[in-house]
């Protein structure tokens, strides 16, 4: 697979979590040069993505002229598996990519390396970071998985982490460790803007 073949590939935007720990819908908080984080998330991927989708509970984005790449997920359970179960009922994509909208320091080198990593034997790709943490929400899912991802969640089991150990998957470890940064709290988000001017400056 070559660069330009990422084009062939859709990305889906993970945005309907409570932000609990925030205190404040962290989506919606500026972010760069960005009114919002989803907003600096979808102009980043759409560079590089034949189409950008955003999974959420409900449409609370003004940006978007283009409401067709909208994945309403009408459940009142917050969870990662309901939203990936939504996303494969809507969408006939053989594979997608899924990132959660805390994590936009996400290189585009290793966005390409687990698109690259995908083979015809494996469900899900994941990435890994050298401090041996797995990135359970950023990688490639193949739409094979969604038989399991509905006893999962008719069986009241929500943990990604579940569903990736009983698929085929495959992890890559990637050494840049900061570029999966989770913005939970409001310390998350300063250092992700320290993270940012400092790469800025070399």
């Amino acid at each position: 697979m070559k660069k330009d073949d990422i084009k062939d590939i859709s990305v889906v935007i993970l945005a309907g979590g409570k932000s609990s720990r925030m205190g404040q819908d962290k989506s919606l908080m500026s972010f760069k040069s960005s009114d919002s984080m989803i907003q600096y998330q979808y102009k980043k991927l759409n560079k590089i993505f034949r189409k950008v989708y955003i999974s959420s509970k409900f449409d609370k984005f003004d940006f978007l002229d283009d409401k067709s790449g909208l994945i309403i997920d009408t459940s009142n359970v917050f969870s990662p598996m309901i939203a990936l179960d939504s996303i494969f009922d809507k969408l006939n994509e053989e594979k997608i990519f899924i990132l959660s909208v805390d994590a936009p320091l996400l290189n585009n080198q290793t966005i390409f390396e687990l698109i690259n990593g995908f083979d015809k034997d494996i469900e899900i790709v994941i990435a890994k970071d050298k401090l041996n943490i797995t990135h359970n929400l950023c990688g490639i899912f193949h739409r094979n998985i969604q038989k399991k991802i509905k006893e999962c969640i008719k069986n009241d089991i929500h943990r990604i982490n579940y569903l990736i150990k009983n698929s085929k998957s495959k992890e890559i470890i990637f050494e840049d460790e900061k570029q999966f940064l989770n913005i939970n709290t409001i310390k998350d988000y300063d250092l992700a803007k320290e993270i940012l001017k400092s790469k800025e400056r070399f």
